[in-house]
């Protein structure tokens, strides 16, 4: 298992920045992929940014790309999820998540999901 808790979230205009990250514990967090999703109200949930266990590659859902940077610190058990250039279709709940294995892009790919954190971007 590992624990995941969110933080960084809140609300700014379009155009503004936000740096959201999660700190994992239990199961060795340097052997799970990570990623974030998101959910806006009466939307699905969505894939948002990944990264592999490794660090070494990153993933993006074409609506950020440019614009959202994913990273993580190994040494603190966190990753990060930098937010540029807000937009108000960015509204929605962050949620970071673990992965052992499987396409990063897929919600199913992961086993343990953070409790979430509100991002809203007024116009």
């Amino acid at each position: 298992q590992v624990q995941l808790v969110e933080s960084g979230g809140g609300l700014v205009r379009a155009g503004d920045s936000l740096r959201l990250s999660c700190v994992g514990s239990g199961r060795t967090f340097s052997n799970s992929a990570m990623g974030w999703f998101r959910q806006a109200p009466g939307k699905e949930r969505e894939f948002v940014a990944a990264i592999s266990r490794s660090g070494g590659h990153t993933y993006y859902q074409d609506s950020v790309e440019g614009r959202f940077t994913i990273s993580r610190d190994r040494g603190k058990n966190m990753v990060n999820l930098q937010m540029n250039s807000l937009k108000p279709e960015d509204t929605a709940v962050y949620y970071c998540a673990a992965s052992p294995a499987g396409p990063l892009k897929v919600a199913a790919s992961y086993d343990n999901w953070g409790q979430g954190t509100q991002v809203t971007v007024s116009s």
